[in-house]
């Protein structure tokens, strides 16, 4: 049976790596493995507190968010390709803009903002499930700052249209290391007193 120590030190320490996605080199494998490390610790916590959801909840989250960037981009590609087509082989060194009918432009720009908005839709979505499982972690925890986290990364999500929410996500992400550390090892709500969440809420 896993402890919340464990998953309180894989979680915060996996959170951490999550923030260092936009390093270069490295970046990317960072975030990989860091994502992948609170999800460790996430279904160790559904477990300890015996509350499934939680961790289902993350698995949703995380099948929607694949499935936004597979729809956005196979849209997104689709259209660039089926542009390419029309214009056949003009897209070589003698290629001239203005010579492509406004109509092909038009199709091609619509085409991409409505895989955008899909993949906006989608993501939307599956920031509402993150948040189910901070929301309960913070309940189950004590550990209000999970609920603060997930309220932000729902309004980022919700907000990355305008682009400012990519900053409420950093802060979110942020807000979940904070949360992961501050999991007290023997919660009130598992030693059968009533809890009341510490930190910030939402």
């Amino acid at each position: 049976m896993p402890s919340l120590s464990q998953a309180k030190s894989v979680g915060g320490v996996g959170a951490i790596l999550v923030l260092l996605t936009a390093a270069p080199t490295v970046g990317s494998v960072l975030g990989i493995v860091g994502f992948v490390l609170m999800l460790v610790a996430i279904r160790d916590i559904s477990q300890i507190v015996a509350d499934k959801s939680i961790f289902s909840n993350m698995l949703v989250a995380v099948g929607l968010a694949i499935a936004a960037i597979v729809v956005g981009a196979l849209v997104v590609i689709g259209s660039v390709l089926r542009f390419v087509g029309l214009r056949a082989l003009g897209l070589g060194p003698n290629f001239n803009a203005s010579t492509v009918p406004s109509g092909d432009w038009v199709g091609l720009v619509g085409s991409i903002i409505l895989g955008l908005a899909a993949l906006w839709v989608i993501m939307l979505v599956s920031a509402v499930y993150v948040r189910r499982t901070y929301r309960s972690m913070a309940s189950k925890l004590g550990a209000g700052n999970f609920e603060a986290a997930g309220m932000l990364y729902l309004v980022g999500a919700a907000t990355t249209i305008i682009l400012v929410g990519f900053v409420l996500l950093l802060v979110a992400q942020v807000m979940v290391v904070v949360a992961f550390f501050s999991i007290e090892e023997k919660p009130p709500t598992l030693s059968g007193q009533p809890s009341q969440p510490k930190g910030a809420s939402a």
